[in-house]
């Protein structure tokens, strides 16, 4: 078998794991988690923007930050329950994977803010969308080892 053709078998099996039943019911579980602490994540934003006066894309880093630590702590208890990774261990991962979630939102959000008219807080929920689903991803294959 070429290397080719095992990469993608591999591609196919995560792929095929990652569309099951279980890791939809995850996923169900994590969308409610992720709106609960973006929600307070947008809170946190628009008080440091409006009421610190925090510049907009540090802000949405700092904010970022502390909605996953948050959410770590809820995805480890409801979403992946019975992962065997350690909880320092687990944690690191998490703020690894939320680490390509931050430059994903910082990255786009510097990106767009300057191309729309649009509010800085519906241009950085519709980025989360996208962040988020990345660094579920990332966390159910890589961290919490469920797919």
């Amino acid at each position: 078998m070429s290397a080719a053709s095992d990469t993608e078998q591999r591609v196919d099996g995560l792929l095929g794991r990652l569309f099951s039943q279980r890791i939809g019911a995850m996923l169900a579980r994590n969308t409610v988690v992720s709106c609960s602490v973006f929600g307070l994540g947008l809170i946190l934003l628009w008080a440091l923007v409006d009421i610190a006066h925090v510049a907009k894309v540090p802000a949405a880093g700092l904010g970022f930050l502390l909605a996953n630590s948050l959410h770590y702590l809820l995805g480890r208890a409801w979403i992946f329950r019975g992962t065997e990774r350690g909880v320092r261990s687990g944690y690191l991962y998490f703020l690894l994977n939320s680490g390509v979630g931050l430059l994903v939102t910082m990255g786009l959000y510097a990106l767009l803010l300057p191309l729309t008219p649009t509010h800085y807080l519906l241009v950085r929920s519709i980025i989360s969308l996208f962040a988020g689903l990345v660094v579920f991803v990332l966390n159910a294959a890589f961290n919490f080892r469920q797919v």
